[in-house]
């Protein structure tokens, strides 16, 4: 059996405002492609399909046409999704009866029985091989709010309750599983170690229960495919557990991400050959500074000019450093940027002095600071002093309810 791994497409996601959609259609068109040249399987989308919980509509559009499109091409191909943290649960779910007729499985949450007991059924994915045949099971756990993972049960902590979750699983999935069928598990999370982008990835659990451990998921599965980080990386060195990372940059930061999806092969039910497929770029991406303004402005200057074609140029980001106030200084960058090759999007300036050698090495704008760092800035201004843990724990969790209580109204 042969899969592909992916996820963090985030469908319908803007970069400083400007609308990406030419990115991800390119990207799916070239996906598609990969499907028919390498036949897999069954196809794995590790969340953050969407960008938001409302995505617009031609994101709806590109993934339902792209489901379609990879079942006329490959009807016996296995297709399972669940929801990450910025998909809505419920939209993901909408449409299932429709999508399992394309061979389309779409988990948006988890759900419990009598007693406390997790409904493992919907949670089991057969995945079938060339001759129809079922040679493995996924483990399908979109991301896992505190709400959700406890059952009901009062006084039960999250990781208490995440633990809960993956060993019922997983003993189902044993239970269930005949010899020689391959236990692949797909989860949401943010696991022990990982590397993350700052720009464009969000805490998603509350207090310090942010990292799961790798011990979460015991060598009967031979290979976790995960979503979240946007970072192409194994977890504690395994082989078996890995983040595909993003198909394509979300922020500046991961412009020089190895972006891929991950061709994954079993033996039985083992892992026997994990092959990157780079993804092509559609949209080149430049980042330009941190540097003075006259080295900035030189920089812009040697850009290449447009050409006969002016449709998808680059994406550019310009970073000043000032020793004083330019009131001219988006003025005098898109002079410089006069008949150059590139779409400004983002200016960034710092002045020198505010910050120290180790603060420099991030700059951020408004746009690119979490709320739990904005809340940390705002207390300490107000209060002399960082805020303590408790603090933070009760931002964390008073922004977890926000969040919720978003997706529940559809905002």
């Amino acid at each position: 059996m042969r899969l592909i791994h992916t996820s963090d497409w985030h469908l319908g996601q803007t970069l400083h405002g400007q609308d990406r959609d030419y990115e991800h259609a390119q990207f799916l068109a070239w996906l598609l492609d990969q499907l028919i040249v390498h036949q897999p399987d069954a196809l794995l989308i590790a969340g953050d399909i969407f960008d938001t919980v409302n995505p617009p509509l031609k994101a709806q559009e590109r993934l339902y046409d792209f489901i379609v499109r990879a079942h006329e091409k490959l009807p016996q191909l296995d297709i399972v999704m669940i929801a990450g943290n910025h998909d809505s649960g419920g939209r993901i779910e909408l449409p299932g009866p429709l999508m399992r007729r394309l061979n389309t499985h779409a988990i948006g949450r988890i759900s419990w029985l009598a007693d406390h007991q997790l409904d493992h059924g919907r949670l089991l994915v057969p995945l079938h091989d060339a001759r129809g045949q079922v040679a493995g099971w996924c483990l399908a756990l979109p991301f896992l709010r505190p709400a959700e993972v406890t059952g009901g049960e009062t006084g039960e902590d999250y990781m208490a309750g995440i633990r809960h979750v993956h060993q019922h699983l997983i003993a189902a999935a044993e239970a269930q599983r005949q010899p020689g069928q391959a236990l692949i598990a797909m989860s949401h999370a943010h696991m022990a170690g990982g590397a993350v982008s700052e720009d464009s990835e969000r805490n998603i659990v509350i207090g310090n229960a942010e990292a799961l451990p790798a011990s979460l998921f015991p060598e009967p599965v031979a290979y976790v495919a995960l979503g979240h980080l946007h970072k192409p990386q194994k977890v504690a060195g395994q082989e078996r557990i890995r983040y595909s990372g993003s198909p394509l940059p979300l922020s500046f930061g991961e412009i020089n991400y190895p972006h891929q999806v991950l061709l994954v092969s079993f033996d039985g039910d083992q892992l026997s050959r994990i092959e990157s497929l780079p993804v092509p770029r559609a949209v080149a991406m430049i980042r330009i500074g941190r540097a003075p303004l006259a080295e900035v402005i030189s920089q812009l200057e040697a850009l290449p000019p447009v050409g006969l074609f002016t449709e998808n140029l680059p994406w550019l980001e310009v970073r000043v450093q000032l020793d004083e106030p330019q009131p001219d200084l988006r003025q005098r960058i898109e002079v410089a940027l006069a008949g150059k090759a590139c779409r400004l999007v983002r200016i960034a300036s710092e002045y020198a002095g505010k910050r120290g050698e180790a603060d420099s090495e991030v700059l951020l704008g408004l746009d690119q600071i979490t709320p739990q760092e904005l809340f940390a800035r705002a207390w300490e201004e107000q209060f002399g002093n960082p805020p303590d843990e408790q603090a933070l724990d009760d931002f964390a969790s008073l922004l977890q309810s926000v969040e919720f209580a978003s997706e529940g109204d559809g905002k």
